[in-house]
């Protein structure tokens, strides 16, 4: 063990910056470019990082300070040959002559970083401290056990009777045992999971692969990896809440509007304390952000109309009619109606109404039922019911590839063409609409969707989706065709530019030339965005559409 000095390294021309902020104390453990502090000139914020790893013995600064190129920020407990090193050479000396000495050290001590987190046993993560509440509801697992698990990455998500949140991860590794599910009750420091391998938040284990560019980043300036423009005290055109780059990747990962924050810090800057402060007041319900405040106001009856300029909504007493029961929206209809009525509002849709004859591919479809039924078929698709849906999905793809712009998202003037084909497909659960997504369709056969399909489903019905199973989707499909109905106007669910909705099918007599035959007829109302796609375009889609519909064969041309 031995001590060396960490210095402000090269950040520019600037003769003075203010420290404003100190991102570690005496005894943390800090690894290779880990932030130390965040300084601020009168034009931009910048953090400034550790050229070792080591442990934290004494700070040379304090909040308010005057630093500059080669001040003494720290000074840093490091092993083994790293310690024996010289510290960060000055600007004044040859940078050329300092970089193998650099990698040297930097190697050294990536090294004993990863041999000292390799030898980390299991450990527990806990919910941490996110308010003065009790009980909170499980409600979402996003992870599994085997799953790799990154630092900060959501684990499950927890609900109040006023907010919900995601909890994260204290630590990386691999989930070696999950220890709740959903719907059981956690307090603030109860157990969640198990980690194998796994390193702190504090002590991330360093890659001995990147060696090289530690050693880069200890001997020459920084200026990519410090100038990052956060706050401009004398103007801010942008609008920027004042804050260091770390505080705001804290508050991305757990959804804090920064621009709601008041800081608490030098010049009112917002420190992590303030993050957590304004955490903790959405959970408990004392403070609502002002995304929630206007989701709630659009959905509830207190939506007046008034922001869209139309005459209040009408307010009415119905127990004076008569006796009522009044129950409050499930969390999933809250969110799906706020939605809805954004892409309802906000999107110019049509909706073409079309058939199509499905006489030749519902008998294949119930032929190869009944031919799994007697064959018994084993293997991994054992037991799997085909589904109209899924030749829907297989068909919607082919159609996709031939009018690549039903397959896009508008992103402000400039149109985005996906290259995969991940379908949505509505479900009806007890708790409202939900959208699972079958990824890749285009790389999976029928029997595969529709195994993945009925899985998804239970899922849903079950409230045990994740955000994963959910997201990502370039199309959906909204299928009414076991209940029943002629045609619909399915609302586009956005960014997407396109849903197909599809009821149920119905025999008729269909005139061949000669005679009217009875045919099975399946009704379909494609709704469009036109800012991307025309009347033309909608039903050219249709009618190829209806057209591999009718002969599958011309899937595979």
């Amino acid at each position: 063990m031995s001590l060396i000095e960490i210095k402000v390294p090269d950040i520019g021309d600037f003769a003075e910056v203010t420290v404003i902020e100190l991102m570690v104390k005496p005894g943390d453990p800090v690894k290779a470019e880990q932030s130390l502090i965040t300084v601020e000139s009168d034009k931009a914020s910048m953090e400034i990082p550790c050229s070792h790893a080591g442990v934290v013995r004494e700070l040379k600064v304090a909040l308010g300070d005057k630093v500059k190129e080669g001040s003494l920020v720290l000074m840093l407990e490091v092993q083994g040959a790293a310690g024996a090193a010289a510290p960060v050479a000055p600007a004044a000396e040859s940078k050329q002559a300092a970089a193998p000495v650099a990698q040297s050290q930097a190697a050294s001590s990536s090294a004993a970083s990863a041999s000292a987190a390799a030898s980390v046993g299991p450990v527990e993560v806990r919910v941490p401290d996110i308010g003065d509440f009790k009980n909170v509801a499980v409600i979402e697992i996003f992870v599994k056990p085997g799953d790799n698990i990154r630092l900060e990455q959501s684990l499950i998500t927890v609900e109040s009777d006023k907010a919900a949140m995601e909890i994260p991860s204290s630590h990386a590794g691999v989930l070696k045992e999950l220890k709740v599910k959903v719907g059981d009750k956690v307090n603030i420091g109860d157990l969640l999971a198990m980690l194998e391998g796994a390193a702190s938040a504090a002590a991330p284990p360093a890659a001995a692969a990147s060696a090289a560019p530690v050693a880069a980043a200890a001997a020459a300036p920084a200026v990519a990896a410090l100038a990052v423009p956060a706050h401009n005290p004398t103007s801010a055109p942008l609008g920027l809440p004042h804050a260091s780059p770390s505080v705001r990747k804290f508050a991305r990962e757990l959804g804090v509007p920064l621009n709601e924050v008041k800081g608490s810090g030098l010049k009112g800057r917002i420190t992590d304390a303030d993050v957590q402060s304004f955490t903790r007041s959405v959970m408990s319900g004392a403070v609502q952000t002002l995304a929630a405040a206007a989701q709630a106001k659009s959905v509830g009856a207190g939506n007046d109309g008034a922001g869209l300029g139309l005459i209040p909504w009408p307010k009415v007493d119905f127990a004076k009619f008569g006796s009522i029961e009044r129950k409050e929206l499930s969390r999933i209809k809250k969110i799906s109606g706020a939605n809805l009525l954004r892409n309802a509002i906000m999107i110019p849709a049509v909706t073409n109404h079309d058939d199509c004859d499905i006489t030749e591919l519902e008998a294949f479809r119930v032929s190869t039922n009944l031919e799994n039924e007697k064959t018994g078929k084993a293997g991994v698709h054992a037991g799997v019911k085909v589904t109209m849906l899924a030749f829907l999905i297989k068909a919607c793809v082919a159609a996709l590839k031939k009018f690549p712009e039903f397959n896009s998202s508008l992103d402000g003037d400039a149109l985005i063409y996906k290259q995969y084909f991940h379908i949505g497909f509505a479900a009806d659960t007890p708790n409202g609409l939900m959208v699972p997504v079958i990824k890749d369709a285009d790389k999976k056969g029928i029997m595969q969707i529709s195994q993945e399909m009925s899985e998804l489903a239970k899922k849903a019905r079950d409230g045990k989706l994740s955000p994963a199973e959910m997201s990502g989707a370039s199309f959906t499909i909204s299928s009414l065709g076991g209940i029943g109905g002629r045609y619909f106007t399915p609302i586009i669910n956005a960014p997407e530019v396109a849903i197909l909705g599809v009821c149920k099918s119905t025999i008729q007599p269909v005139w061949d030339g000669k005679a009217f035959q009875p045919r099975l007829m399946l009704p379909l109302s494609l709704t469009w965005d036109h800012r991307v796609i025309d009347g033309a375009a909608a039903a050219r889609f249709n009618v190829y559409l209806g057209q591999i519909l009718g002969d599958f064969r011309r899937v595979l041309l």
